[in-house]
């Protein structure tokens, strides 16, 4: 494959271990990084050993277990670990629902009260932490782009949020990160890809 930076404005690193640029992206923003993701497979992967091989220099905290169609009751989780913690910046380690999470907290971290207001419009989002992406599945695009879409598990509502400060700061697609991805779970995030395109198109 053919390495290449792609500028968005989110900094897109593509390629094979574009991942050991992290810290020299990351060192302007701070020392205390967040990462979230979702299950173990970044643990299995070896991709969760090599990075913190990789930000050794940097203070580490974890959200893990965010599920698909992250909850902002998971939100809130992540947003109350940043204050607590004093975090600088997020790393968001996953596919979509992830980063939508993550974009979420960013936002919430700066905002005294439920982080639904947020999406929901009843408050501004005014300032946000800045973001870091590692992708591990290729579908939704939210590396890219400063949209989320969060669920409410109380109200039974899902719905779309969206500001230029949830735009990534850099994001890793290195597609080797992507090889250990079931084959069904592959072919749906194709049909998000193509879903996405279609209802941009036609909008």
């Amino acid at each position: 494959m053919k390495n290449f930076e792609f500028f968005v404005p989110a900094d897109i690193l593509f390629g094979r271990n574009q991942e050991d640029n992290l810290p020299e992206r990351l060192k302007g923003y701070g020392k205390k990084i967040l990462m979230t993701y979702g299950g173990g497979s970044i643990k299995r992967s070896g991709l969760y050993d090599k990075l913190l091989g990789l930000l050794k220099d940097f203070e580490i905290f974890e959200l893990s277990g965010i599920e698909p169609n992250p909850r902002v009751s998971t939100v809130n989780k992540g947003v109350e670990i940043c204050r607590k913690e004093g975090i600088d910046m997020i790393l968001a380690v996953g596919g979509g629902s992830t980063i939508d999470c993550s974009k979420a907290i960013a936002a919430g971290a700066y905002y005294d009260g439920d982080a639904w207001d947020l999406v929901t419009g009843k408050a501004p989002i005014e300032n946000a932490l800045p973001l870091a992406v590692v992708l591990t599945l290729a579908a939704t695009g939210s590396e890219m782009d400063c949209a989320a879409v969060i669920s409410n598990e109380e109200t039974e509502e899902k719905l779309l949020m969206g500001h230029p400060l949830l735009l990534p700061k850099v994001s890793v697609l290195n597609p080797e990160n992507t090889f250990s991805v079931p084959a069904y779970q592959t072919a749906s995030g194709a049909a998000d890809m193509m879903s996405h395109i279609l209802e941009s198109y036609f909008d």
